[in-house]
Parts: C-alpha cells; sequence; structure tokens
C-alpha cells in the first residue's frame, strides 16, 4: 500500500542520513533516494538556507574504479559550465566517499517521456538533439570525451513541455592525458552503443560521441536500436559490419533528410563522420522548423520500445541498454 511505500522511503532516508558527513547535513536535507549506480547513489535534497531542491552524488571510493570514476567525474565537471550539461555546485570530500552537489533534473529519462506523449514528430527530435549536439560540441571544444552517450543519461531538467535537456553522468569520461595525447584506447561505454572503432582495440577520439549521437537519433526516431542482440559477441559484430536498416513501421513515415542525418553519424570510418558543429549545421536539423507538417510517429514508437521492453523479446529493452563498464582508464 502507499502508506507501507512511504514508510519504507522514509526508513531509507533515515538510513542514508545516519551515514552521511555532518558536513553535509548542516546545510542540506535529504529527501528521498532517486538513483543507484554500481559506486554510487544519488539522493534528491534541499539547501537549507534557500529551500531549493539539488541532487547529491555520493561516490563510494575505497575501491580502484569508484575513485576512477569519481576523478573522471569530477575532472570534468569542475571544467564545464554550459545550458546542457548538469552543473556541479560543490564538492564535499570524505574518508571513503565525495559527495557532489548537483543541479537537479526533475523532468525524468528521454524515453520515459517519449512514451508519456501523445505526440511526437521530427521536430521534436530536431529540439532535443539540438541540445545534445550543442552540449556535445561545447565538451569536444574543451577536448572532453563523454563515452557513455545514451538516452539514460539525457534528462530533462524539468516536467514542463518546453524542458531543456541536460547531459549527465560522465564516470566515464576523459579529458586527455598529460602528454596532450587525444586519443584514448579503453574499451568502455555501453554496448548498444559502442563506436566500432573502440572495438576493434584502435585508438580513437570524440569521434565516438557522434557514432553514440547516431544511435540515440536512430532510437529516437523509430523505437529500435540500429543494432541489437542478447549477445554481445553477435551484437558487436553487427556493429563492426555497420548493417542497420530503415524497415518496419515507422520508417516509412521518417524523412529522408533525417535518414541521411543519421548515416552521416554512423560512419565506419569515424573521419568522415560529421562532427558536432556539422551536425547542428546537417539540413535537416536546420529546416525541420516550427510549421513543417510532421507525421506523428509517438505510437510506432512507444509500441517499439515497449515491446522491446517486455519479457517475450529476451533482450534489455531499447531504452533501457545494458550497463555501461569501463576495463582499465585510458
Amino acid at each position: 500500500s502507499a502508506e507501507v511505500a512511504e514508510a519504507a522511503r522514509r526508513m531509507q532516508v533515515v538510513r542514508f542520513r545516519a551515514r552521511f558527513d555532518p558536513r553535509v547535513l548542516a546545510r542540506y536535507d535529504i529527501k528521498a533516494l532517486i538513483g543507484k549506480g554500481s559506486f554510487s547513489k544519488v539522493v534528491r535534497v534541499e539547501q537549507k538556507a534557500t529551500k531549493k531542491p539539488f541532487a547529491i552524488k555520493v561516490m563510494e571510493t575505497r575501491m580502484r574504479e569508484g575513485r576512477e570514476a569519481c576523478e573522471s567525474e569530477l575532472n570534468v565537471l569542475r571544467r564545464v559550465s554550459h545550458c546542457y550539461i548538469v552543473q556541479l555546485m560543490e564538492v564535499f570530500e570524505a574518508q571513503d566517499c565525495v559527495y557532489m552537489v548537483m543541479e537537479l533534473a526533475t523532468g525524468g529519462e528521454l524515453f520515459d517521456r517519449l512514451l508519456a506523449q501523445r505526440s511526437f514528430t521530427e521536430q521534436d527530435a530536431v529540439r532535443i538533439l539540438r541540445m545534445v549536439a550543442d552540449g556535445i560540441r561545447y565538451l569536444h571544444t574543451l577536448r572532453i570525451t563523454h563515452r557513455d552517450l545514451k538516452p539514460e543519461n539525457l534528462l530533462y531538467y524539468h516536467p514542463g513541455a518546453e524542458s531543456k535537456i541536460l547531459i549527465t553522468d560522465f564516470g566515464l569520461a576523459n579529458s586527455g592525458n598529460k602528454s596532450g595525447d587525444w586519443t584514448m584506447r579503453t574499451l568502455c561505454g555501453t554496448p548498444e552503443y559502442i563506436a566500432p572503432e573502440i572495438l576493434l582495440r584502435k585508438p580513437y577520439t570524440s569521434a565516438v560521441d557522434m557514432w553514440a549521437l547516431g544511435v540515440i537519433t536512430y532510437v529516437l526516431l523509430s523505437g529500435f536500436l540500429p543494432f541489437d542482440d542478447e549477445s554481445h559477441t553477435r551484437l558487436y559484430r553487427k556493429i563492426l559490419r555497420g548493417k542497420y536498416n530503415y524497415t518496419g513501421e515507422p520508417w516509412p513515415n521518417v524523412s529522408h533528410l533525417a535518414k541521411d542525418f543519421i548515416d552521416k553519424l554512423l560512419m565506419l570510418d569515424a573521419s568522415h563522420r560529421m562532427s558536432a558543429g556539422q551536425a547542428l549545421d546537417h539540413p535537416w536539423v536546420l529546416t525541420t522548423v516550427e510549421g513543417t507538417s510532421m507525421k506523428n510517429l509517438q505510437r510506432a514508437i512507444s509500441r517499439n520500445l515497449r515491446w522491446r521492453a517486455s519479457p517475450h523479446s529476451q533482450s534489455p529493452g531499447s531504452a533501457q541498454s545494458s550497463k555501461s563498464r569501463c576495463s582499465h582508464q585510458s
């Protein structure tokens, strides 16, 4: 019942509070647990002085992987300030954990919103992709590669229809190394969004984020993944072949320009892939303006998303892709 759930939630908060650093508790009231990662928990808090809501990401730093994720995230968040990237407010470092106070996104994940909407057109997709590409362009100018772009890491800032999107979760991000070498070698990311050059164990560049943007665009317009298989071995083989298609609903109702946009991102040769700046200048992004007659793709997309997430399809749900992973850091 609702009372039981509420009581359980309160107990959870009490348990958390007991473990929180007193310095944090002096300034923030803990309200609820909103997320859990392998080395982190995210809680919703209220700043005591202003009554403003924030999120605090508590990163456990006892284990090496947790420490590395924490370092990558802090290295990036301390350097960035952009309207489409989650903003770090302050940091408290404790013995075996780090508290990152961040801007709170209350609008939910990209696909949850899509499923709840009545209508979703190419114009809506472009509005989202423009914000994401703008954020990526900013990161790439700073030589930061996100390396784990996927729908789950794109959150709406608030529940309103005109909400902006925030790019979140920089636990796998890379910001170059001391010698000024901007290529990376770590096998990391989320399987369905991994670029072919990462799988080939070649040194790679920030173009891997653009491949991921291509996958996101494909899913956003169809509810299907371009490369999909329960077996990671077979999935990786499909990605390396780079063969995907535009068959089935709603693809017949999707414009040629939209498909061209995807094709220019899902290029096996990373050097031929569009950059974030080129993506923002692509005719689809520039010409898909208010008032163009756009077909409503929502029903087909949500049907496909739901089908992927249902038990009979035996796979981990289209929006619900596998977990991010990273072998040794580079």
